[in-house]
């Protein structure tokens, strides 16, 4: 949304603002990439936890 608050602007004067509005935000758009976050070699080979064991479920010979 644009909004001509003092003066008038002609035809081409609002399509010269629009195109430049418009150039800064597809550029500003492509340099604002987040970075990967770095992955250590020990986060990289390190095991992940196991998971809880699971008490509702019986085991063993004497389960009943």
């Amino acid at each position: 949304m644009l909004d001509i608050t003092r003066g008038e602007a002609t035809e081409e004067e609002l399509a010269a603002l629009i195109a430049v509005i418009s150039e800064a935000y597809a550029s500003e758009a492509a340099d604002a990439v987040a970075d990967e976050p770095a992955v250590s070699a020990w986060t990289r080979t390190q095991r992940p936890l196991r998971t809880p064991l699971r008490r509702d479920i019986p085991w063993g010979r004497f389960s009943g």
